[in-house]
């Protein structure tokens, strides 16, 4: 059976992407798609015979649409969330809120509940280093890492007092203190 990566590995190459796209619509004309690519027909043919022996495509030369949806599948609706987002002072109950807004390194999507959006903000803030000025772009930067609208999340950790802002200069005046800092700022004891 075929595995995500290993589909992605068979797939992410043109010659193969254009062969699964005409199996999709029922006919491979290997030299329409030589030519549309500018390579040989025998790579083309080459690569038809890698898919087929990857079991994506049928002796029919057809797509295996059964091993397309096997495929589908196996694969999560969404990627669990980063495992480092979590490195902090969350309780149980605090990381599985925070996991229903993260897929991955990435926020989903803003809590319209104001004690979860806090939570996810708090966990923003920790991007900052207490003390630390940052200019509005390093924090434009650091936020559009996790959310495509930084500029609401960068008013909203303002408004809810997680940073200051002062002439365009921000810094972190709020939230817990993460597990890998001391409350003075020097790094924690490690534990034993």
């Amino acid at each position: 059976m075929v595995t995500v990566p290993g589909f992605l590995g068979i797939a992410l190459d043109r010659v193969r992407l254009a062969l699964l796209g005409s199996a999709a619509r029922g006919s491979i004309d290997t030299a329409a798609i030589a030519q549309d690519l500018a390579v040989a027909e025998s790579k083309v043919a080459r690569e038809l015979g890698k898919l087929i022996a990857s079991g994506l495509i049928g002796e029919d030369r057809r797509l295996a649409v059964e091993v397309l949806r096997e495929l589908a599948r196996s694969v999560p609706s969404e990627p669990p969330i980063d495992p480092s987002l979590l490195d902090g002072p969350w309780t149980e109950e605090e990381a599985i809120v925070l996991g229903r807004f993260f897929s991955g390194r990435r926020l989903v999507s803003l809590p319209s509940n104001r004690s979860k959006r806090l939570l996810v903000l708090e966990r923003l803030a920790l991007e900052f280093e207490a003390g630390i000025r940052y200019q509005e772009r390093e924090v434009n930067f650091s936020l559009q890492m996790f959310y495509t609208d930084y500029a609401t999340l960068r008013r909203y950790l303002v408004d809810e007092g997680f940073m200051t802002r002062a002439d365009g200069v921000y810094w972190r005046t709020g939230g817990r203190i993460g597990r890998t800092e001391a409350p003075t700022g020097e790094p924690a004891a490690p534990a034993d």
